[in-house]
């Protein structure tokens, strides 16, 4: 008989609710959950692609070891025996360690507490992780204002009137770091109350076609723009924090005296949108109802991408719209991590090679091949990869590919056999993904509603399969124990999760939240005042040291800024609501369709290069060269050219047969190692320098 399961989907940040018939252990139907609050009946195709996932037959279902060019199966107990031997002999040789976590690993609540484990039992204290390709300005901004990288102010589009998105695809992404499922409907209720969407951006997104407004902006000039609309702000008399002021201090001062050595023309000027219509959005956010400002992506990996999420913080506040209902305002989850972990931390260390400070006990992941491949003491000679494809998914990736090669000792937690993975000496992959629980730790945060659901699995595990969890416990205990240390104490997750909710301020259990299958609603956001707030003094700090200084470096790119177009265009990236970075092209019902890897390109610049659409064209950076086929369209501003990231699964030995019949080409291979945002070393992979011109073969990369 049909059996229908109450879950949430754990593929991408919005977390909508599905409903999953089965019958014995054949998915039936995947369906959107009208009863779940958050999410309301919405789904996108991914959630479908569940099945695909489960069912692949690409996926590996035992570890398996290399030998020479090929893979063997072998047993976990094997595994975990000959991984321990060879990190007790690696250590032993005075080689170093690292872990770097993918993305898949913040929508995996079971793995989380685990990552320490393995951390102590390798002593590895060169880790890395995707944060620093895309979020870690969000956090490190987070930490130095409002004193916890996990606070992030959340806009609350139910109730504003004025939505300005920056560098952002919600229709695409379904919210990014803003967990805001069923965004389209909810930008409809806003436009239906008469309100306005404003989006800013290289390209005519999906988000930005249903906008009341949309701006092109230079990629990687965010700055200007963020600084020109606070000092429209301050010139019209609408600087107001309004309840917000009473958690400011002399460094809101100090901040503005930082600020006014601009002007906002010359800002103007330099993003490309003009001063009429910087002081028209200006007037906007500062007229007294509610608005929200909200920047991701294209914001975050630029070279000023903590700069940037300070201004919009700035911004937020100046408005009167931090807060605020219909502004910007904290979640107060269920499991409530700000208020039972740390802090974070920033250049308590710096990195062996090129001197990048530590931020949240972590490095950039640009450092990661020079950690590799230069010798000297603390050289990385063992690394393991939990649920991440870096060789696809970080800049210069050609680099790291050669890098992984001189390894002598590589470990991959992976499905699947990948562009990174199959460098690995040892693949250990997890159980098929409806055979884990859910519930979204790292996610509640940056929800637009305070909601918690806790799915159970829907099948039970393969016999013979284990969860990512058990992986990567059992190895650490494997790896300690053969360094002669004590086994790690290691909690089950599902206790440690009840914990973390027990201790946390609203004192739900485990128990509690599981009597609600379709989830525990807790209601809209609101104004929390200084109660979330964790700096010492509990006022928001304005004008940290490091971003004051930095304005020094962004006054001189400004002067030195030269005309955009050219010979030289400038790159940038795109999503598709069918992809989530490189992990889920394997999917064939995702996969179907027009080919989506192709470099978007203005009329005017193919004119230029006499390009015409579909004509294979070469892309050249300072770090490499791919060749792609071109679209010719106005969605994309003069002077600059997009390419969708995730793909590139062409190398060799790569076993995913969907992704092979499309495998496109790698942003990564043209994004660079040298471009990086210096305060928080995250990639700055808006605004790459790139020649285009006609492919000189005619290899097809679809």
């Amino acid at each position: 008989m049909p059996t229908t399961h109450i879950r949430t989907c754990h593929l991408c940040e919005a977390n909508c609710g599905l409903l999953i018939t089965t019958e014995g252990r054949t998915v039936l139907s995947i369906k959107g959950d009208p009863d779940n609050a958050l999410s309301r009946g919405h789904i996108c195709p991914k959630a479908t692609a569940i099945t695909d996932l489960q069912d692949d037959p690409d996926r590996l279902r035992a570890p398996v070891k290399r030998v020479g060019d090929q893979w063997q199966e072998i047993s976990w107990e094997t595994a975990f025996a000959e991984i321990a031997a060879k990190a007790v002999q690696v250590l032993g040789e005075g080689g170093a360690a690292s872990v770097y976590v993918g993305n898949p690993t913040a929508h995996n609540y079971s793995v989380g507490g685990m990552i320490g484990h393995l951390k102590r039992a390798v002593n590895a204290r060169t880790n890395f992780s995707a944060s620093t390709v895309d979020q870690i300005p969000h956090q490190l901004v987070q930490m130095w204002m409002y004193g916890h990288n996990g606070l992030f102010p959340v806009a609350d589009i139910d109730n504003t009137q004025t939505m300005l998105i920056l560098g952002a695809n919600p229709l695409a992404s379904n919210g990014s770091v803003w967990t805001a499922p069923d965004v389209k409907k909810r930008i409809e209720a806003l436009q239906a109350r008469g309100g306005k969407l404003i989006v800013v951006d290289p390209r005519r997104t999906e988000t930005a076609k249903i906008a009341d407004e949309h701006h092109f902006i230079r990629p990687g000039s965010d700055s200007a723009l963020l600084i020109g609309l606070l000092l429209a702000l301050d010139e019209a008399g609408l600087v107001n924090p309004r309840a917000a002021a009473a958690l400011l201090d002399a460094r809101w001062d100090t901040a503005w005296a930082a600020l006014r050595r601009f002007d906002v023309a010359t800002c103007a000027a330099a993003c490309g949108i003009d001063e009429a219509t910087i002081r028209d959005i200006a007037a906007r956010l500062g007229g007294g109802e509610p608005a929200a400002v909200y920047g991701r992506m294209g914001v975050s990996v630029t070279s000023f991408g903590s700069l940037n999420h300070w201004l919009i913080q700035l911004l937020n506040i100046a408005s009167g719209n931090f807060d605020r209902v219909g502004g910007v305002m904290f979640n107060q989850p269920a499991a409530d991590i700000v208020a039972t972990a740390g802090a974070g931390s920033y250049g308590r260390f710096h990195s062996r090679v090129s001197g990048h400070p530590e931020v949240l006990s972590e490095f950039p992941v640009v450092a990661l091949a020079e950690e590799i491949l230069t010798p000297g003491a603390g050289q990385i000679d063992m690394l393991f990869v939990v649920a991440g494809n870096p060789v696809l998914s970080t800049p210069d990736g050609t680099n790291l590919d050669r890098a992984l090669e001189r390894l002598k000792l590589m470990v991959s937690v992976d499905m699947y056999v990948t562009a990174t993975s199959r460098h690995a000496h040892y693949i250990l992959p997890p159980c098929g993904p409806l055979e884990k629980d859910h519930y979204p730790t790292f996610l509640a945060p940056i929800m637009v509603r305070n909601f918690a659901a806790y799915s159970p699995a829907v099948f039970d595990q393969t016999p013979g399969t284990k969860s990512d969890w058990e992986i990567l416990a059992e190895m650490s205990r494997a790896i300690s124990q053969a360094r002669g240390e004590p086994a790690p104490n290691i909690m089950h997750p599902r206790e440690a999760l009840d914990r973390l909710l027990q201790r946390s301020p609203r004192g739900l259990s485990l128990a509690d939240i599981e009597k609600h299958p379709h989830g525990l609603d807790l209601g809209p956001l609101q104004p929390t005042g200084d109660t979330k707030l964790a700096t010492p003094d509990k006022k928001i700090d304005a004008a940290p040291a490091l971003l004051l200084a930095d304005l020094d470096r962004f006054a001189e790119w400004l002067a030195a800024l030269p005309p955009i177009g050219g010979d030289t265009l400038l790159l940038f990236g795109r999503r598709n609501v069918r992809s989530n970075n490189s992990w889920m092209a394997n999917s064939r019902r995702l996969a179907k369709g027009p080919a989506r890897c192709v470099l978007m390109i203005n009329p005017a610049d193919a004119a230029a290069r006499g390009l015409e659409t579909g004509q294979l064209v070469d892309i050249e950076s300072r770090v490499g060269k791919v060749q792609v086929a071109c679209e010719i369209s106005d969605d994309v501003m003069p002077g600059t050219v997009s390419l969708p990231h995730g793909y590139g699964h062409n190398r060799p030995g790569i076993r995913l047969r969907v992704a092979a019949e499309r495998p496109g080409v790698s942003y990564n291979d043209l994004s660079d190692p040298l471009l990086i945002d210096p305060v928080s070393g995250n990639a700055a992979l808006t605004g790459v320098p790139v020649t285009i011109a006609a492919a000189a073969s005619m290899v097809a990369a679809e």
